[in-house]
């Protein structure tokens, strides 16, 4: 269940899921024709079946909040027991909801409407076992495309000979340090910071990824880190993520004071 397993974050692409939700709900009401369905005239079908749709899509929607919570959680890592528990969570309520619309909007002037146990039975659970694996179809592809995205965007920091290198996110590298014959990479995995040693030199990463910027002949910094500015008996320090601290040499500070300016503005 602590399985890693494909999640996309970007909330575009959960707006395209709620829209095809919304859609295929409709579809499906619309031809299977359910329940009484079938004796409501044209028009009344095209009032409220589109209804239901709606509700399923705005569901969805409702439900990116708690999406969001397990995700930051479990620090940015998205679990198969995440999915099973937003899956089912979306599912009940989206239940209930379909329920009070059935209740108090298509059949507010009625008598006698469906008990909810054969609503379960005759629509909601055959619509659920219809429709859920086109969400968890969706929610997978998506999660795979967002994975395969962030795979191309990493970069490797090559050990020399046979040494072994690193290959990472370039936003995850803090900093750089050189070491004798090897570099110290400083970078995070989810909320925790880790440190590599790899044999390389400094001069040879600084040529490789300029978006990594040299501010001391013995460090290297990613500005997408930088928190502040320190000064400490004349010197110049710069403090990035998990409060690591790094010294900045003369040479580099105005060219450094105008990178991290643009960046952060």
């Amino acid at each position: 269940m602590k399985r890693l397993y494909p999640f996309d974050p970007l909330l575009k692409h959960h707006v395209i899921i709620s829209l095809l939700l919304a859609i295929w709900v409709f579809v499906f009401l619309y031809f299977t024709e359910p329940l009484d369905v079938s004796e409501f005239p044209e028009r009344e079908k095209l009032i409220y079946l589109p209804g239901y749709g709606l509700l399923a899509g705005l569901c969805y929607l409702l439900f990116l909040p708690i999406q969001n919570y397990l995700y930051k959680k479990e620090k940015q890592n998205w679990t198969l027991l995440s999915e099973i528990i937003f899956l089912l969570s979306f599912s009940v309520i989206s239940i209930a909801i379909a329920r009070s619309y059935y209740l108090y909007i298509i059949m507010i002037d009625e008598p006698y409407p469906y008990t909810l146990g054969y609503m379960l039975k005759a629509i909601f659970i055959p619509a659920i076992a219809t429709i859920l694996p086109i969400v968890i179809i969706a929610r997978f592809a998506f999660g795979k495309y967002h994975e395969k995205r962030l795979e191309d965007q990493k970069i490797e920091i090559k050990g020399e000979g046979n040494y072994e290198g690193l290959r990472l996110q370039l936003n995850e590298v803090i900093s750089i340090q050189s070491s004798d014959n090897y570099i110290e990479v400083f970078y995070v995995t989810g909320n925790s910071l880790k440190k590599t040693l790899i044999r390389n030199k400094l001069s040879v990463i600084d040529e490789e990824f300029p978006e990594l910027l040299r501010v001391h002949r013995s460090y290297l910094i990613n500005p997408y880190h930088f928190q502040q500015w320190k000064t400490e008996n004349g010197k110049l320090f710069i403090i990035l993520n998990h409060t690591i601290e790094v010294p900045v040499s003369k040479t580099y500070q105005s060219a450094i004071k105008a990178a991290i300016n643009s960046t952060t503005n």
